[in-house]
């Protein structure tokens, strides 16, 4: 018997930091994301095989079903099979019937987009997972790592959502955000991989005042979903940047790497890698080529 599962990628347009203290973003899930095809077998093994975009395998392993969910010697890390096999702990712990019968699973994993792009490999992988399991995607995420959520909330849903998590509990609206001048809106990728635990260990040390900051943070995703055009929507994307600056204490990305763009950048994410939203025209691919960057994406090839 063979399932399959799909999870779409995830960007968050508003919202970056502020959001794990309960400010509201505005989050678009991508045309990108990843599968999770799973066939049982007969030899109680797990069978496991991770393919990138290209169709080229990242990942394997094969190990026993048994010894992923007693193995405990190894409970944090960053390699691959540690953390895959601490997911299918967790993911056992949230329902005690997974994996629990005499069958084996072949288990391929299938992404559509780079891994290092940033558009959630693991989010989609945590969302598949749960989705296996017949269990909690969020729960699941907060028990093996951490972070606000927004991410599986994309990986459940086709449309743009406001994301909004107190206490650990996540709320989740669909809003009807497809702006009239997405033509002029472009995804660039700075060619660097920005871990979100840095990032976020940066914010935690700044002192500012929070509540504050969630409150200006939710007025101006509000206002930029409601964005008529294309000047009211950088007006409001340049306040939320300049706003996290001062937070962080840093530069812009518009100030540290493109000081001479015409239009208006905004980090998407943890400040410093993975994409920026850029405004602009028909000339905006040819000006980000000329400095290097190659993986320039308009809008609505990038958003459901």
């Amino acid at each position: 018997m063979t399932k399959e599962f799909y999870s779409n990628g995830k960007l968050l347009l508003t919202g970056e930091y502020a959001i794990l203290d309960g400010a509201l973003g505005l989050a678009v899930p991508t045309t990108y994301g990843q599968t999770l095809k799973i066939t049982t077998t007969s030899d109680k093994n797990l069978n496991w095989k991770s393919l990138d975009d290209q169709g080229e395998t990242w990942f394997s392993t094969t190990v026993e079903i048994q010894k992923v969910l007693e193995d405990k010697k190894e409970t944090s890390g960053e390699s691959v099979d540690t953390i895959l096999f601490n997911l299918l702990r967790e993911a056992k712990k949230l329902n005690p019937n997974f994996l629990s019968g005499d069958e084996g699973f072949e288990v391929e994993t299938k992404l559509d987009f780079p891994k290092d792009w940033g558009l959630g490999s693991s989010s989609t992988l945590i969302n598949n997972i749960a989705q296996w399991a017949n269990i909690d995607a969020f729960q699941l995420l907060w028990n093996a790592f951490s972070g606000s959520g927004y991410d599986i909330a994309c990986a459940q849903n086709n449309m743009p959502i406001f994301y909004q998590v107190k206490g650990r509990i996540p709320t989740v609206h669909p809003v009807d955000f497809n702006p009239k001048f997405k033509e002029n809106l472009f995804f660039i990728h700075l060619d660097k991989k920005q871990n979100s635990r840095e990032g976020i260990a940066q914010y935690r040390k700044m002192e500012f005042d929070s509540e504050r900051l969630i409150e200006s943070i939710t007025r101006i995703t509000e206002e930029i979903s409601k964005s008529e055009d294309l000047q009211t929507f950088q007006t409001l994307m340049e306040r939320h940047e300049a706003l996290l600056a001062h937070i962080l204490q840093t530069k812009t990305v518009k100030q540290q790497l493109f000081p001479d763009y015409s239009g208006t950048l905004k980090s998407l994410g943890a400040w410093g890698g993975d994409f920026i939203l850029a405004t602009g025209n028909k000339d905006t691919p040819e000006y980000f080529s000329k400095k290097g960057y190659t993986t320039i994406i308009p809008y609505s090839k990038m958003v459901k």
